[in-house]
């Protein structure tokens, strides 16, 4: 991960919220928006602006006064979060190598015909 990242990385319960307004229009929302998208069992409403005031402390967010409540905006990408993450993880448990990642999760998981074929395509558009 990037330096500004690293030692902030999302917990599990971080990540749900993110995930929820990476998937609102523009990655923007309020609390009653976030809260209607999280799942099931969903946080108690306090819960959630604890861990939004936490997502804005590590620099994830920013939240704008508007009226008597607050828009929250993602600052950091979905792309851009998971591209730093997995950097790491090849980095920390596979040596950097992109080959040893790809070969544990091709040895480790249950992969279709299908999702071969399509390993196999992004590996050959990456040679041209």
């Amino acid at each position: 991960m990037d330096n500004q990242m690293k030692d902030k990385r999302l917990t599990k319960a971080e990540t749900q919220v993110m995930n929820v307004l990476w998937s609102l229009p523009n990655s923007e929302g309020r609390s009653a928006e976030i809260m209607e998208q999280m799942p099931e069992p969903k946080p108690a409403l306090t819960t959630l602006l604890t861990f939004l005031k936490i997502l804005k402390e590590k620099g994830f967010i920013m939240a704008e006064k508007i009226g008597k409540g607050q828009l929250f905006k993602a600052l950091v990408s979905r792309e851009d979060y998971t591209r730093n993450y997995m950097t790491d993880v090849k980095n920390t448990f596979f040596g950097g190598s992109v080959a040893s990642l790809v070969s544990f999760f091709t040895k480790n998981e249950k992969m279709s015909d299908e999702e071969i074929d399509e390993l196999l395509e992004i590996i050959r558009q990456q040679r041209q």
